[in-house]
């Protein structure tokens, strides 16, 4: 196997990338200029040593611990639960939640054999018996693993049974700002209903 045919299998292991699309970036690269590639070849080979997990949240982050584990602006009676570090960087592009994080690592799937104790649970039950948080906002995905996830959270959390008690709470869905119910699947309307709310 020459080198474009190994770098076009690399690019094609990665989400989302076919191998046409594989293809088109390694010709795209070799028209680059090669200081470029250079750079890209060692901020590639760095990753890794560079970007680990905050010890705190888990988050991905140059330093320990992360920006918003470490900033006191920060509202920290509130964590909100997500599945990836990546999520993290989706909520905050909103610029609204000023509270915490805490990254699970994944959702409770039995099937693929993951069940709690492969998810960061423990460590989050921790932050939650130190007695400063309020509310733990759980922001998984509204599908039967994210669902089972919540669940369970929330059955663990009532269980701690601290003297503050805590707020569970989940991230709110259905039809989305503009939607027309016409174009609306029955699950996103049925969940609609359930999560209504007073005017």
């Amino acid at each position: 196997m020459n080198a474009f045919d190994e770098l076009t299998n690399n690019f094609s292991r990665l989400p989302g990338i076919g191998k046409k699309s594989a293809i088109r970036i390694v010709n795209w690269l070799l028209k680059q200029d090669k200081i470029y590639v250079q750079k890209f070849s060692q901020n590639l080979g760095s990753l890794q040593d560079k970007v680990k997990p905050c010890s705190i949240c888990g988050t991905w982050t140059e330093t320990d611990p992360c920006p918003i584990c470490s900033n006191p602006l920060r509202d920290n009676s509130q964590i909100c639960v997500v599945e990836q570090a990546q999520d993290v960087s989706t909520i905050e592009a909103y610029g609204e939640y000023k509270g915490l994080y805490h990254v699970l690592g994944g959702l409770i799937r039995p099937l693929d054999g993951i069940g709690p104790a492969q998810l960061a649970i423990q460590p989050l039950l921790a932050r939650i018996r130190d007695g400063k948080v309020a509310e733990v906002i759980i922001a998984t995905n509204p599908t039967v693993e994210g669902d089972t996830t919540a669940l369970y959270l929330n059955k663990v959390i009532l269980e701690l049974g601290i003297d503050n008690p805590v707020k569970v709470t989940r991230l709110a869905t259905g039809i989305p700002v503009g939607g027309d119910l016409e174009y609306i699947d029955k699950r996103t309307l049925a969940l609609s209903f359930r999560g209504r709310s007073s005017l």
